[in-house]
C-alpha cells in the first residue's frame, strides 16, 4: 500500500500541470473515479475543509488522501511526494535561470496541456455537482426532476451566488465562509545575497499560513515580503517565479523553491519550500478530528455542504477563465473536445493525456 501510494503521489506531482483546480481535478479521476478509494460525497467534504484553512489546496487534499488511505504514514508521504517532483523541477529551473537570466520557451506546450486540463477539469466537475445535487443523469437535468427537491434549489442559489460574488472580485475565504453560513442560516430556518536562513524560513512560514486562493494572490503576498519589506529580489525576478510556479506540474507554492534559491541558493531553496508548506501539513493535521464530527454533527455538515457548492462555484468560474484561450483557437479546442471523450470512454489516465496535448502542440508549432 505505501509504496503504492509513493509511486501515485511522485506519479500526479510530476504531471499535474494547470494549477490547484486542476490537481484536485485529477486527484477525483484517479481516487474516487478509477481507484474508488474515496466516495465522491467523502472527497467534496475534504475539499471543503481544505477550502476552509490556509495554504496549497490541492496539497492538503493529497495529504488528506494519503492519511485516508493510510493513516499518518499516508499523511506524510503523500503530501511529500505530491511536492517532491515539482520541487526538483523548479529547482533545476532555477540554477538555470541564475546561470543564464532566462526561461526556456515551453509556451506552445503549455497551450496544448491547458487545452486537455481544460478537460479533466470539466469532466471532474460535471461528477461534482452530479453528487452535490444528487442528479443521476443529464435527462434528470434537463427533464426539471433536478428543480424539485428544496435543497437542490437552496444550493442552485449559493452555487450561483458564488459565482456571482466571484465575477465581483471578492476574496475566496469571504465568498466560501458566506456560503457556509447561507446553508446553515437557510437549513435552520423554517422553511545571492547574505542573510540568515531563520529569517527566509519565518518570511514563507507566514506566506503559507496566512494565504486564502489563487496565485495572484501569492505574488501579492510575495511583493510585499520580498520586494516592499525587504528589497531581497527585483519584481523581474518575482514574476519569472511565479511564471515558474505556473508552467510546472505539482502545487504552485513551489515558487518559494525559485526564490528561495535566488535569495540563499540550495540551502535558500529548502528553507523556503519547506516553511511555506509546512503549515498545510499543520493545517490538516489539525482539521481531521473535526472531519470525523461529520457523522453527528449536523450544523457541520450543513455548513460544509454550503462551502462544498460554493468552491464548485469558484471552480466553475475558474474553469470559464482558464476556456478563453483554448477556445479561441480551432486546434486547441478540438484538442479539449478529444481528450473530453477519450476520458469518458476509455480508462487512459488524465496526465497521460496531459502530456499527449502539450507534445502534439509542441510539434505543430514548429511545423
Amino acid at each position: 500500500m505505501v509504496s503504492n501510494l509513493i509511486w501515485l503521489f511522485l506519479r500526479l506531482g510530476a504531471t499535474s500541470f494547470g494549477g490547484p483546480a486542476a490537481h484536485i481535478a485529477m486527484m477525483e479521476e484517479e481516487f474516487v473515479h478509477r481507484r474508488q478509494w474515496l466516495t465522491r460525497e467523502k472527497f467534496l467534504h475534504l475539499l471543503g475543509l481544505t477550502q476552509l484553512i490556509p495554504g496549497p489546496n490541492s496539497t492538503e487534499m493529497a495529504i488528506h488522501i494519503g492519511y485516508t488511505r493510510a493513516g499518518w504514514k499516508g499523511f506524510f508521504i503523500a503530501g511529500l511526494c505530491f511536492i517532491l517532483p515539482a520541487f526538483l523541477l523548479v529547482l533545476g529551473l532555477a540554477v538555470l535561470y541564475q546561470k543564464y537570466a532566462s526561461l526556456p520557451d515551453f509556451q506552445s506546450f503549455l497551450l496544448g496541456a491547458k487545452s486537455v486540463v481544460i478537460s479533466v477539469i470539466a469532466l471532474a466537475l460535471w461528477r461534482f455537482l452530479k453528487s452535490s445535487f444528487e442528479v443521476q443523469n443529464a435527462q434528470d437535468f434537463f427533464k426539471g426532476s433536478f428543480w424539485k427537491e428544496k435543497q437542490n434549489i437552496l444550493l442552485t442559489f449559493i452555487f450561483l451566488a458564488a459565482l456571482y460574488m466571484k465575477s465581483k472580485d471578492i476574496s475566496e475565504i469571504v465568498i466560501l465562509l458566506n456560503c457556509g453560513l447561507i446553508s446553515l442560516f437557510i437549513s435552520r430556518s423554517p422553511s545571492f545575497h547574505t542573510r540568515e536562513l531563520g529569517s527566509l524560513f519565518w518570511v514563507f512560514v507566514k506566506i503559507g499560513s496566512l494565504l486564502f486562493g489563487s496565485g495572484y494572490v501569492l505574488l501579492s503576498f510575495l511583493k510585499t515580503e520580498l520586494i516592499e519589506k525587504r528589497n531581497w529580489i527585483t519584481e523581474t525576478q518575482l514574476l519569472d517565479g511565479i511564471l515558474v510556479g505556473q508552467f510546472t506540474p505539482g502545487p504552485v507554492f513551489t515558487t518559494a523553491t525559485f526564490l528561495g534559491y535566488l535569495t540563499d541558493g540550495l540551502s535558500g531553496s529548502v528553507v523556503a519550500t519547506v516553511g511555506i508548506f509546512l503549515p498545510a501539513f499543520v493545517f490538516v493535521a489539525l482539521t481531521i478530528p473535526f472531519y470525523s464530527r461529520l457523522e453527528s454533527s449536523l450544523t457541520v455538515r450543513m455548513i460544509l455542504n454550503g462551502v462544498v457548492v460554493g468552491s464548485l462555484g469558484l471552480l466553475t468560474f475558474t474553469l470559464i477563465a482558464l476556456g478563453r484561450d483554448v477556445f479561441a483557437s480551432g486546434f486547441l479546442s478540438v484538442l479539449a473536445v478529444v481528450a473530453f471523450l477519450a476520458m469518458i470512454k476509455t480508462k487512459t489516465p488524465s496526465s497521460v493525456l496531459i502530456l499527449l496535448g502539450g507534445s502534439l502542440s509542441y510539434f505543430f508549432s514548429k511545423i
